[in-house]
């Protein structure tokens, strides 16, 4: 354990490694192919048991260089967060400890743990204090769990009994999303057992807003249970749909609203930006990840749901074992799609104390501060685009040669690629491609942000240079 343990700090740090001699010269990108990664982690099981030193070594010496730098500072591919430290050793506790919080009674400490971090999590993102909070592997999960109880509910305002009849004798659900919708969120919805044919999608504007007239009309046109999934903090843009008027039309529906806010919601959390999502909290669900914005070690999510009634009857897994006592605490397996996992609360606990109110807020506004700071940096440059308003932390840029009308921004994210300094995928975006630039890793700021912006600034006149040239 202690080889581990401080490999894995060195790591961290850049102080050793089998790939790099220092942090700065280290590629965040994989260096190993994957005939390499085969070769390094395979061969045939051992017959007899391995001396454990040997297998950590061995496992270190295969990994590494096949590993993502998604920790760095400058990692701005997808919208990841890096593991705050703290959180690291909590979750090497939790492995150490090996505790199931399925039920109070498994592991009392890991299920007020959760209890204790949940209402903190209300607290700092302003939503209703009685909602009920199931921990998750992510907001994929997340968003599982807060759709099936919306899925739950809405059956049961409409006379339908889904615990007694299922699916296969009840009304269609129409679920309305937004046309650019995150992927897991119509992943969520086919696992409820909800079929392209009772899917709704609304169009969106340039930031990737649902339009509200056309989601009105559509409603208005559609019988029956409906749940409307909105967003907080576009994947691409960060935009935040309107969630007043939503809010408003979904009363007006007796439907549910529930929120895929895997990153935006942590907008609440900072004072400068909490008006991005006013109305949120009018919401039925929200559902969220801790791993990003948060920075908790994987994995980690959040569902939460005003009515914890409706959360408890979508989850909840009882057995005659599964004993409870008067006295007992809370039973994440109501919340939450699993009976084992592990206790995610204790890395939960540990990092929202470290970070305390200020440290979320203060991280939140420096991320969204270095976002503008480059989208200001890029607009300037002849040839470059910023296609979105810069209101969060994310931005969608493109390069063209004006000159040719050609797209260059696969060509320039294979420049920012190939030092292994920065790490950078292109997108589909509105037609065209667009380099997504996340910024969310816990350490980025203002310094980062313009040394990357020098950064693309030479490699954009180079490349055009080079055009020219040919």
């Amino acid at each position: 354990m202690k080889l581990a343990a401080d490999h894995g700090a060195a790591w961290r740090t850049g102080a050793t490694s089998s790939v790099r001699a220092d942090a700065n010269a280290r590629s965040i990108h994989p260096t190993a192919s994957l005939e390499e990664l085969r070769h390094a982690f395979g061969g045939p099981l051992p017959d007899a048991p391995e001396e454990g030193q040997g297998v950590i070594r061995h496992l270190i010496a295969a990994a590494e260089p096949g590993l993502v730098g998604n920790t760095d500072a400058r990692f701005h591919a997808w919208v990841m967060g890096a593991s705050h430290p703290v959180g690291v050793a909590a979750d090497w506790l939790t492995s150490a400890w090996g505790q199931n919080p399925g039920i109070y009674q498994c592991s009392p400490a890991a299920a007020t743990a959760e209890e204790v971090a949940a209402g903190w999590l209300l607290d700092l993102l302003d939503l209703p204090r009685t909602a009920s909070v199931g921990f998750s592997t992510g907001a994929t999960m997340a968003g599982f769990t807060c759709l099936a109880a919306a899925r739950g509910e809405v059956l049961r305002r409409s006379g339908h009994d889904f615990a007694d009849l299922g699916l296969a004798h009840a009304p269609p659900v129409t679920v309305f999303v937004a046309a650019d919708t995150h992927a897991s969120n119509l992943a969520a919805i086919r696992y409820l057992g909800i079929g392209n044919r009772d899917i709704v999608r609304i169009p969106t504007d340039g930031d990737g807003r649902m339009a509200v007239p056309e989601l009105a009309q559509r409603m208005a046109g559609t019988e029956g249970p409906k749940i409307v999934l909105a967003t907080a903090g576009q994947i691409n843009t960060g935009a935040f749909d309107d969630f007043h008027a939503l809010a408003d039309l979904v009363r007006e529906h007796d439907a549910w609203l529930h929120v895929d806010a895997a990153f935006g919601l942590w907008a609440r959390a900072a004072p400068g930006r909490k008006h991005l999502a006013d109305g949120l909290d009018r919401a039925d669900s929200w559902s969220t990840d801790g791993h990003k914005w948060l920075q908790v070690p994987y994995d980690s999510g959040f569902a939460i749901v005003r009515d914890p009634e409706a959360h408890v009857r979508a989850m909840d897994i009882t057995a005659s074992y599964l004993t409870q006592s008067p006295d007992g605490g809370r039973n994440p397996t109501q919340f939450s799609p699993e009976l084992s996992r592990r206790a995610r609360g204790f890395a939960v606990w540990a990092v929202l104390r470290a970070l305390g109110r200020q440290g979320v807020a203060e991280m939140i506004e420096r991320h969204c501060a270095a976002a503008a700071l480059l989208g200001d940096l890029l607009g300037g440059l002849s040839g470059v685009r910023v296609h979105n308003e810069v209101v969060l932390n994310q931005l969608v840029v493109s390069f063209h040669d004006g000159a040719r009308g050609e797209n260059l921004t696969a060509a320039m994210e294979e420049r920012l690629n190939a030092g292994g300094r920065y790490f950078f995928r292109t997108a589909e975006w509105k037609g065209e491609t667009v380099l997504r630039v996340s910024v969310i890793s816990r350490e980025t700021g203002e310094a980062e942000i313009r040394d990357l912006a020098r950064c693309m600034e030479r490699e954009w006149s180079d490349l055009q240079a080079a055009r020219r040239q040919g």
